[in-house]
């Protein structure tokens, strides 16, 4: 059996050569030789590999910019601890960078990763417990919240936010409250995740506005 030689396979516009004739693979992984192929289906492939170039190396400088920032704060972290014995932030990671003359910084904050333990199981009996109990017309927007905070979504996670919630509300019953404990027992910190923000003002008693870098936002 001859030996299919593939030609240019190198290329960025998808397209492969095969025996001197052109082909580009479909969704489904098949062949397709490309003068088959309609212009407006050319065009938005064209398109879109430009587009996805430009993202792809965005992304890269993004992710290069985050370790370098790292980086250079580690680096002054250390050399201020080595020199004067302290750190910057608070106990949970925090911290905040300021140019001298007040109208740059950057901020790393620390966010927990929060689980929930089988407590959050008792807790939902005994809030259903208490709806139960309630009659239907009261304390609806208590209902659609607890509603909403056992509901899972198709990873069969829970609501996090609206958990939290939950505990918001004080609420004189015996059972709600030994819920609320048992929500407060069932939170696992299974780890953490940094964030770092950039911010400029215009004058030292100006308002801080954000470097955005959310392509979303920009």
């Amino acid at each position: 059996m001859e030996a299919v030689i593939i030609e240019q396979a190198d290329r960025t516009d998808g397209v492969i050569v095969i025996k001197g004739r052109q082909y580009i693979p479909d969704a489904k992984g098949s062949l397709v030789p490309l003068e088959m192929v309609k212009p407006q289906h050319k065009l938005e492939d064209e398109t879109v590999r430009k587009i996805m170039a430009f993202a792809l190396d965005l992304n890269q400088q993004i992710a290069r910019f985050r370790d370098h920032t790292m980086v250079d704060l580690g680096t002054f972290d250390a050399l201020l601890a080595q020199e004067y014995g302290a750190k910057i932030g608070g106990a949970k990671g925090n911290r905040t960078y300021q140019t001298f003359d007040g109208l740059m910084k950057v901020q790393v904050q620390v966010a927990e990763l929060i689980d929930f333990g089988p407590e959050l199981q008792i807790a939902k009996k005994l809030v259903d417990e208490c709806l139960n109990e309630w009659s239907a017309d009261s304390r609806p927007e208590i209902q659609a919240l607890v509603s909403d905070a056992f509901d899972t979504d198709k990873e069969g996670k829970i609501n996090r936010a609206k958990i939290f919630m939950l505990l918001r509300h004080s609420i004189e019953d015996e059972r709600w409250m030994r819920a609320m404990d048992a929500i407060r027992d069932a939170m696992r910190v299974t780890g953490s995740k940094e964030y770092v923000r950039f911010y400029t003002r215009e004058k030292p008693d100006g308002q801080w506005q954000a470097v955005t870098i959310d392509l979303a936002k920009a």
